[in-house]
């Protein structure tokens, strides 16, 4: 399994304020789209994600979004290294993700740019 590189996750309260913040730190404009009713906007290398609180909870159990080559191959990895596939692999409006539970608990989203 190849891992391109880690995404921070950020939950924020107002995401136009925050995005434009962002957008100046890292010089880049932000990527934006919806899933399952929280707003979410791809700034470099973070992760914006704004919406109802009870989504906000769940996201907020996952560390870091990890960018693979293969999200098949990095299931089979995990797996073998004795991880929980928690959810997935799913597809995503940009790619495949699966979430996955390290054995020392520790929680991270994995995606490739895959079309299913």
């Amino acid at each position: 399994m190849e891992i391109l590189g880690a995404t921070l996750r950020v939950c924020v309260d107002d995401l136009e304020a925050a995005v434009s913040f962002y957008e100046r730190l890292t010089g880049t404009p932000a990527l934006r789209f919806a899933r399952g009713g929280v707003e979410v906007a791809a700034v470099g290398c973070f992760l914006l994600m704004s919406g109802p609180q009870t989504e906000l909870e769940v996201l907020r159990r996952v560390a870091a979004t990890i960018a693979v080559t293969d999200v098949d191959e990095a299931h089979k990895t995990l797996t073998g290294l004795g991880a929980d596939i928690v959810a997935g692999p799913v597809p995503t409006p940009v790619g495949r993700n699966l979430i996955a539970r390290h054995p020392d608990g520790a929680v991270y989203e994995y995606v490739d740019r895959k079309q299913a």
